[in-house]
């Protein structure tokens, strides 16, 4: 039977090469994801461990009981001081002493534009050795920095910003901006840096300055002489450290923890990636399920012959499962091939734009291989079980036919019915969660999706009478016969019709349920945006750390600028802890200026007494009320809180720009420390301008941290981030509607083979080659439609009921159909069915009339 197995794969290479195809692809897609996140996973962590390599033990300043400390700004103090450093350099052991100050600092390019993300800007202090350079930091061109005007940047930094050694750097720690010499360029293998980020490296003395106080450090990194005990060493460094203000740590143990960092990122990556090429191959089980039940109904008299002459019914499904068995390990060797080789270059390319990943060999591990070859396999044999039972129930006497008719084709009653069953529960749960007004239970809605796509895969087959239906009446009425014969070659078996058009359905299910999600919280998050909003401007900052008050101030006193508004805000915990809030302070001389309130009860002028005013959504999940007075407990960074008494002086409609809570700084302020500036919203005389905009940004402090905004900059810069997400999501699914794309092809090309007789009589009484063709097209094109639509429709569907939850988070949201988008995905699928039929009827309309009419 086995040999029965191999012939049977050798004889049908054609037939099974799409098949493979699909089960090549998924693979692919599952190997290139596990390559690539090893790969880059090994080279992350060897560069890690790099930065190690010379650490003995890490001594790192903790805040304690203290006051938080802001990560960046010139009031951070710290207790490792140089006589620290002196003390633990007497230690013995060790051999050498590095004292580091850390920070954040955002370089700016030509175009006053930060280079890199805010948490990824690494600003330190370069120690020169005995030769006068750092070898932490090797020197690419220049010096290292000397004195207090000067700096330097890593290569990648200075090429994205255009800048070389003897130009003028521009940037920001956290306050106005600020101007160095650039007097060395070096080469960094921090991952931070290497991954987007910059350097920028100052004297000692000036990082000080920057970020701690003179004589203050972050971090002493202590090397120590060969054999020496790391753990021994890291007890004698504790005793030296003030207690609950400083951690020692072994450089040993600081590896081992960066190397779980880098492992569990990449295994949340690679965890992201697995599910769309877990998607992929769900897809491809209905093409090689389709595929083996084609080949089985075209061989039942072969199998029957093979009954007849004594092969039990388990030899036949062993037969047909070995049979899968032998393609779905062919294909996942080559899959596997193709994934390497998609892994290097996915690599490459997010390398070249700016993913800055380090370089390293690429790693293949015995788990990828043997996950990507094992995952393949069993999708293959699962896939085939099915079809192998129908094979084994072909009863040996249908050898004797000698007239090949149509298999007979099971009853869908009970199909139908477990459809329905299915169908309808997962649409129960789904109607349920579109009452939610919480979004916290994620596995509810997604086992609802599951159970509603599974059902109407299930019920296909039902759905594809009146669809394909609908849709041959118009093929009928533009193409004539040709229209006619694909729509009822389309029903003749509806399980085939359903199979092939569910491939296609999966993938667009959840494109569209993306789409609609994705463009509709667009929608509301715009409007949140701009929700109450008068001001001509919000400026911000790039790293949410705020703006120094003093320089509001100076941008309120702009000529044209009738006012500068501050938002700054203080969280709480009410009495007892059984609600938490946010108050927002804020200059209510001037509010109604940048902000439209629609008061429920109360007023602007009650709360400029002394009260604050409350937004009606929170009013109602606090149980407060205009007139009451209520003890909340500010949080201070510490265990301990401090108590306050809040007067309701009003309530009003929800409004983003302002938030849930306001009342005037006087009352925020004593619990905002650094006293900062969230938000500033400005109102001019003449609404946006250009130069309004330069001048607002130089008043306050032209920093490339800065961001003046009017309300179309919000649009786009929320419309951006939705975008991509959505772009990538369309990446990744389209590996899937490849997958579908092949399955049609698949069953066409199969249903030539299986209508060869019939192609010849249609040939024999008139009908041309270019109407076989169009025939062939046609069906195609009505199965990518049903396809579609069923795709959309679910898709549709399963966007409103879990999108009802999304209205928790953003009160704005509401169901926008993006018609031009969905008109585009139904123009896709009109395209592929074209497409994937251009092969099988150019076969269909060459078959010899003769030789066709003959054809056993």
């Amino acid at each position: 039977m086995f040999r029965t197995a191999l012939r049977n794969v050798l004889a049908h290479k054609a037939r099974l090469m799409m098949t493979a195809l699909a089960v090549l692809l998924g693979v692919a897609f599952v190997s290139g994801t596990l390559v690539f996140s090893d790969t880059v996973g090994e080279a992350v962590k060897k560069a890690s461990a790099k930065s190690f390599k010379d650490v003995a033990v890490s001594v790192q300043a903790t805040s304690g009981d203290a006051p938080p400390i802001p990560e960046n700004g010139k009031n951070r103090t710290t207790l490792l001081t140089d006589k620290l450093a002196d003390q633990v350099r007497a230690l013995p052991g060790v051999t050498a002493v590095h004292a580091n100050v850390s920070g954040r600092a955002t370089v700016a390019d030509k175009e006053n534009q930060p280079i890199g993300n805010d948490w990824q800007n690494v600003a330190t202090n370069y120690q020169p050795g005995p030769g006068g350079k750092d070898s932490r930091y090797p020197l690419v061109q220049g010096r290292g920095p000397a004195s207090a005007g000067e700096m330097a940047l890593d290569e990648g930094a200075a090429e994205k910003g255009g800048l070389k050694v003897g130009d003028t750097v521009r940037f920001a720690t956290d306050g106005p901006a600020l101007h160095k010499k650039l007097v060395g360029i070096v080469h960094s293998e921090d991952p931070q840096v290497t991954a987007g980020g910059s350097l920028a490296l100052f004297d000692t003395a000036t990082a000080q300055k920057l970020f701690v106080h003179p004589g203050q450090y972050d971090e002493l990194v202590v090397a120590a002489k060969p054999g020496t005990d790391e753990k021994a060493l890291t007890a004698a460094v504790e005793k030296l450290l003030p207690k609950d203000r400083a951690t020692a740590t072994s450089g040993a143990a600081l590896a081992a923890e960066q190397a779980k960092m880098v492992e569990m990122s990449n295994q949340a990556m690679s965890k992201t990636l697995l599910v769309f090429a877990g998607i992929a191959l769900f897809v491809g089980v209905f093409i090689i399920a389709n595929t083996f039940t084609m080949l089985i109904s075209q061989r039942s008299r072969e199998i029957a012959l093979m009954r007849a002459i004594g092969a039990s019914r388990r030899q036949v499904v062993r037969s047909v499962l070995a049979e899968a068995g032998l393609l779905g390990l062919v294909s996942s060797v080559v899959g596997f091939a193709l994934g390497t080789g998609i892994a290097v270059t996915m690599r490459a390319v997010l390398n070249a734009n700016g993913a800055g990943f380090p370089d390293g060999p690429l790693v293949i591990s015995p788990n990828a291989v043997l996950s990507a070859l094992g995952v393949g396999v069993l999708v293959t044999v699962l896939a085939a079980w099915l079809p192998s039972r129908k094979a084994a129930k072909i009863a040996p006497v249908e050898a004797l036919n000698t007239v090949d008719a149509a298999p007979k084709l099971r009853g869908l009653v009970v199909r139908n019915t477990i459809g329905a069953v299915i169908t309808g529960l997962g649409v129960a749960i789904m109607l349920y969660v579109s009452t939610q007004k919480t979004a916290e239970d994620m596995m509810t809605p997604m086992a609802g999706s599951a159970l509603t796509l599974v059902g109407v895969i299930v019920l296909a087959p039902l759905l594809s009478r009146p669809l394909v239906s609908l849709a041959g009446k118009v093929t009928t009425r533009v193409f004539g016969i040709s229209g006619k014969l694909a729509k009822e070659n389309a029903l003749r078996n509806p399980r085939r019709t359903a199979a092939t058009a569910s491939a296609l359905m999966i993938g667009l299910t959840l494109i569209t349920g993306m789409t609609v999600v994705g463009v509709s919280g667009q929608r509301a998050s715009d409007e949140m945006a701009a929700q109450g909003l008068t001001a001509d401007y919000q400026v911000s900052t790039a790293n949410f750390r705020g703006l120094d008050p003093e320089l509001t101030k100076q941008a309120a006193k702009l000529p044209g600028v009738q006012a500068a508004v501050p938002l700054r805000s203080a969280a709480f915990e009410t009495d007892g802890g059984s609600g938490y809030g946010s108050v927002t302070g804020t200059d209510l001389a001037h509010l109604d200026k940048v902000t439209d309130l629609t008061f429920v009860s109360g007023s602007l002028d009650a709360v400029r007494d002394g009260g604050v005013a409350v937004s009606r959504s929170r009013a109602e999940k606090l149980h407060w009320k205009t007139g009451e007075t209520h003890e909340v407990g500010f949080f201070t960074g510490t265990e301990k809180k401090e108590k306050a008494r809040l007067k309701v002086a009003a309530v009003y409609e929800d409004n983003a720009t302002i938030g849930d809570l306001f009342g005037s700084t006087a009352l925020v302020d004593p619990h905002v420390k650094p006293l900062k500036d969230e938000k500033v919203l400005v109102k001019t005389a003449n609404g946006p301008d250009a130069g309004m905009e330069k001048e607002i940004s130089k008043a306050l402090g032209d920093s490339p941290l800065l961001k003046v905004q009017d309300k179309d900059a919000l649009r786009k810069e929320n419309a951006g981030s939705i975008d991509t997400v959505l772009n990538m999501v369309y990446g990744l699914l389209g590996m899937a509607v490849v997958i579908a794309v092949v399955g049609v092809v698949n069953t066409l090309a199969m249903s030539v083979f299986e209508r060869t007789r019939e192609i010849g009589m249609l040939r024999a009484i008139g009908l041309a080659r270019s109407g076989i063709k169009q025939m062939v097209r046609l069906e195609s094109v009505v199965i990518s439609l049903f396809g579609a639509v069923l795709g959309i429709g679910v898709g549709v569907f399963l966007a409103w009921a879990g999108g009802k939850m999304t209205a928790s988070s953003m009160p704005t949201y509401e169901m926008i159909l993006p018609w031009d988008r969905l008109g585009i995905f139904l123009a896709i699928a009109l395209v592929v069915g074209v497409l994937a039929a251009a092969w099988p009827a150019r076969r269909a309309a060459r078959l010899n009339m003769l030789e066709s009419i003959g054809a056993q």
